[in-house]
């Protein structure tokens, strides 16, 4: 009966991720069809596990559960049976999780413990895939294909004088942004996102930031550009705001690169929005 009440715990923490919309915090929702056909597995596999223990069949497999009549007065259930139950508890500390306390959402002190870096400098984890303020896909198609959906972006974001980057546009766009700043230079921006300051910038200088997901949680990163001010200000780190400026370009010292940056005209506070992530589209 555990392993029913397990399978449809798991059912449940799947239907209850996408009725409250909280699943887009841990997958693009363009792969939600995944997730759609699990709900629908993991409903067969409660619905078979209950025939199975309504009929007696795991008995049958895994030995007596009773008393034998050999009249040796003992229980003739398997050791290694008490064993696995003995982990039984572990399997609903997920379900426990998921319904009981609320979902936290990424911030400015996942960048702190992460550090700030550019992930071509960190070479010491070949296996991770987090990415911090440039976006960069193409390890995820082939170099044809690649090239052909950067040149479609371009071609898009390219056109015009003003860029007015929405929420569904700011993963292609940054990803573009970076791999051809010049392209860009000159150019007005508007985009919105989260301050976060460091000790390496000036007073007027914050970068701007997102948390992106390119496939789900494991691969997300923090993206964004650095924005600077006319003037000092005072900004908390995660404060929202929106800010419009000026594309242009500075040698960045700390990560010894050319950065694009933003040179703010206009900045308007803002709340921080229901669902903080960005998504990259790939059409």
């Amino acid at each position: 009966m555990f392993r029913v009440l397990i399978l449809l715990g798991f059912t449940m923490i799947f239907m209850h991720l996408h009725a409250t919309g909280d699943i887009s915090k841990y997958i693009n929702m363009k792969y939600s069809w995944i997730s759609y056909g699990t709900i629908f597995l993991l409903w067969f596999l409660t619905i078979a596990e209950l025939v199975f223990y309504m009929t007696g069949s795991d008995e049958k497999e895994q030995g007596h559960d009773h008393n034998c009549d050999c009249g040796c007065g003992h229980s003739h259930e398997s050791p290694n049976k008490w064993k696995r139950r003995a982990w039984y508890p572990l399997y609903f500390l997920p379900v426990l999780t998921v319904f009981f306390f609320p979902v936290a959402t990424l911030d400015s002190n996942i960048v702190e413990a992460k550090g700030f870096h550019f992930p071509i400098y960190d070479k010491k984890d070949p296996y991770s895939s987090h990415q911090f303020l440039q976006p960069d896909t193409s390890s995820f198609y082939g170099e044809d294909a690649y090239d052909k959906m950067i040149h479609k972006d371009l071609k898009k974001f390219s056109k015009g004088k003003t860029i007015n980057l929405e929420d569904e546009e700011f993963l292609n766009a940054m990803e573009t942004i970076y791999r051809y700043p010049g392209e860009f230079t000159g150019k007005q921006i508007k985009f919105k996102g989260f301050m976060y300051h460091t000790k390496e910038l000036k007073d007027n200088q914050y970068f701007l930031f997102r948390f992106g997901i390119i496939h789900c949680i494991a691969d997300s990163g923090v993206f964004g550009m650095l924005v600077q001010f006319p003037d000092d200000v005072s900004f908390k780190n995660d404060d929202w705001v929106t800010v419009t400026g000026e594309v242009s370009t500075m040698y960045y010292q700390p990560f010894k690169k050319t950065i694009p940056i933003v040179k703010v005209t206009k900045v308007k506070r803002e709340e921080k929005p229901d669902d903080p992530y960005v998504y990259r589209n790939n059409q």
